[in-house]
This record gives C-alpha cells, structure tokens and sequence, in this order.
C-alpha cells in the first residue's frame, strides 16, 4: 500500500477538528470558590468549591489578562470546572472575583 504523503483521508487526532490545525477549545462549567493552597514556585494551586471539593488549577489556566502572581489565599475566584476522566478535575480561566462595593 502506497504512503499518504498529503494526510488525506486521515482521521484528525483527538481534540482535533478535521478543518482546523489548532486543537478545539476546551470548555468548562462556570463555577467559584476560594484559593485555599497556592504554590507559587511551583506555579499551581488549589481551590475549593461550596461542596468542600478541591479543584487543582496550573498558573497556564489562569484567565487572558490576569496574573498568577496576583493571586493570594482565600481570595474568592471564578473559573470553568473542567472534568477529565484522565486527571481528574480541573479549574480553567480562574480570575479574581470583582469585590462588591459595601
């Protein structure tokens, strides 16, 4: 059988679009909590939800336009919960909830 030089016919790869050479956009559920464990040097952390859950989130899943380094205990997030079957749960586009003005 003669080698495919061009890829055509091939299946695009998971978390591929037959159309697109990036892969599709991850999505989560829109959710909150508080940052209750944040490793800096290490650049990860961890959140917990209402229900006492823990989310693990990477300084890369921090949301366009906001910093990691700007993060701190307790401050309240919000963020999209991303399930993987693979890794478990984790938060993506975390950002530092506004605060109400009193």
């Amino acid at each position: 059988m003669a080698e495919d030089p061009g890829g055509a016919g091939r299946k695009p790869a998971p978390g591929r679009t037959a159309d697109a050479k990036r892969p599709t956009e991850r999505r989560g559920a829109a959710a909150d909590g508080r940052i209750v464990n944040l490793f800096v040097g290490q650049g990860h952390g961890f959140i917990r939800l209402g229900d006492g859950r823990e989310v693990f989130f990477h300084r890369s899943d921090v949301a366009e336009g906001a910093s990691f380094n700007d993060l701190a205990v307790g401050d309240r997030v919000s963020f999209e919960l991303l399930e993987d079957a693979v890794s478990g749960a984790r938060a993506i586009r975390v950002e530092r909830r506004k605060s109400r003005p009193r």
